[in-house]
């Protein structure tokens, strides 16, 4: 094939101006490559496609004898996320668009298989609400982590914008410092309301003076005013468990401690249900040194405003919490992540995530990495131990947490950085900056939305019929409560 064609369909792809564009253009790229031939092949090392193929025909022998009692059993018997290695990361790396044929076929037919379950008339009520409860908790979920970034935190918009046209965004997000502003706003506003405040315009009109330098000798380098009044016109006093109740989305936004002797915390609508989200986001923010530490509030049972965990404050969340994954996992059950990273350290993680894993130089860095990292976080336990002085102590510690944490997830989107984006890291967004780091967001999303429509559908198809059927029992007891006070 020509190098002047693959040249203009990769052209067409950089400039495509909306998804539909870039996956026409990919999938052309596909067609020209041998991909669509590889996507086709069955065999292959990277998973067990006879197992695959054998599940596949399980089910449809089961739905052909209308047997929903013998679907329940196949799924029951082996259904999670990465069932044969179908979610094996060297399945994605052929294609530009899709995967091997029988992994999509497989995906279909667990979703069609559920589908026929939900209707089946032939199971009992309470053992299907069983089935669906039982299967949905083991299979798990997504979520989506928006990471720490301070003036690039708003490529998250674009990434979220790209997920919400596409109907897979998971109702699992947390956000840290500058993320926190953008998963605040999804846990609060709806898909309609979230496309039309996603926009360059509303942002730069709401964070366009968000740095105010005040000097030094104060606790923060700059006033946080500007900011607190954006987020109070975005948020006002809403909570946590009133956002929840009005979106159904499980937003999460971590922050860090002031001082010594005390961990990162996620505040959310289980962990913190009054907590008040504009001061958890002005917490999360609050980088230290350039922005002062928050004192949370929270609405009491009067409704009142009043000090939440009194006498201590919070900062930045990306310090100790940037990617708080193994908590959400305890706290929602999700065994997935996608992560939009805009630290600048991501620059170096996308280089990284190109090596060839598996070659010996790529292994021999990678181990030397883990030992570097491990021998940093006891160098840091150590100088702790010896200093004295408080503020160092802290220092120390945060440090050791910046080093210790995990910046990736199992789907990362990542911006290509340049200079002018960069720029925007220490300086006030100008209405061109944001428009670069919207598009930035939605390009960076458009080749992962296919990985990830295959990673969350049959989540999404299990909660989708778990939540129908908590629905009807919830209206069933209304009706027997009702009838109960009649024959009173």
């Amino acid at each position: 094939m020509s190098k002047k064609a693959f040249s203009e369909l990769q052209k067409r792809m950089k400039n495509a101006k909306c998804y539909a564009d870039y996956k026409d253009a990919a999938e052309a790229h596909d067609e020209l490559s041998g991909a669509e031939e590889w996507k086709a092949t069955e065999a292959c090392k990277d998973y067990d496609y006879q197992a695959i193929r054998s599940r596949v025909e399980r089910m449809r022998r089961a739905k052909s004898n209308n047997d929903a009692t013998d679907l329940m059993y196949i799924i029951h018997e082996g259904l999670h996320g990465n069932l044969g290695n179908i979610a094996a990361p060297a399945l994605n790396g052929n294609a530009l668009i899709g995967t091997k044929h029988l992994i999509e076929e497989f995906i279909q037919e667990v979703c069609g298989a559920l589908d026929f379950i939900y209707q089946a008339d032939e199971i009992d009520f309470y053992e299907k609400l069983s089935f669906f409860n039982e299967t949905t908790h083991a299979f798990g979920r997504s979520c989506i982590m928006l990471s720490g970034g301070a003036g690039l935190g708003f490529f998250h918009a674009g990434v979220i914008k790209a997920l919400v046209e596409q109907d897979v965004l998971p109702d699992v997000i947390s956000g840290a410092s500058a993320g926190s502003i953008v998963a605040a706003l999804v846990g609060t506003r709806t898909n309609e309301e979230l496309l039309e405040m996603l926009t360059p315009e509303v942002i730069y009109a709401g964070f366009n003076k968000w740095l105010k330098w005040q000097g030094f000798g104060k606790e923060g380098l700059f006033d946080s005013t500007n900011l607190e009044n954006a987020l109070i016109e975005l948020f006002d006093l809403t909570t946590f468990e009133e956002a929840y109740k009005r979106t159904g989305r499980h937003m999460t936004i971590t922050v860090s401690a002031a001082d010594l002797h005390q961990y990162s915390r996620l505040l959310n609508a289980k962990t913190s249900p009054n907590a008040i989200i504009t001061q958890a986001v002005r917490a999360s923010c609050a980088l230290p040194i350039v922005f002062s530490p928050v004192q949370l509030k929270a609405k009491n049972q009067a409704g009142d405003i009043v000090p939440y965990i009194p006498n201590r404050r919070f900062a930045d969340g990306s310090i100790m919490a940037d990617l708080p994954f193994d908590r959400l996992a305890r706290i929602y059950g999700v065994n997935h992540s996608i992560v939009s990273q805009i630290n600048p350290l991501s620059t170096f993680v996308k280089v990284s995530m190109k090596r060839d894993a598996s070659s010996f130089l790529e292994l021999s860095k990678r181990y030397v990495s883990k030992l570097t990292k491990i021998n940093s976080i006891y160098a840091f336990d150590v100088l702790e131990g010896i200093v004295g002085h408080k503020k160092a102590k802290l220092g120390i510690q945060k440090l050791r947490s910046i080093v210790d944490q995990q910046y990736l997830g199992n789907i990362n989107i990542l911006p290509t950085l340049t200079a002018d984006n960069i720029k925007q890291l220490a300086f006030n967004p100008t209405l061109e900056g944001l428009t670069e780091l919207f598009k930035s967001g939605e390009r960076a999303t458009w080749p992962q939305l296919d990985v990830i429509k295959r990673s969350t559908i049959i989540s999404k198809t299990l909660r989708k019929h778990l939540n129908s059927l908590e629905e009807k029992e919830a209206e069933l007891l209304k009706n027997k409560s009702a009838l109960e006070v009649i024959n009173e």
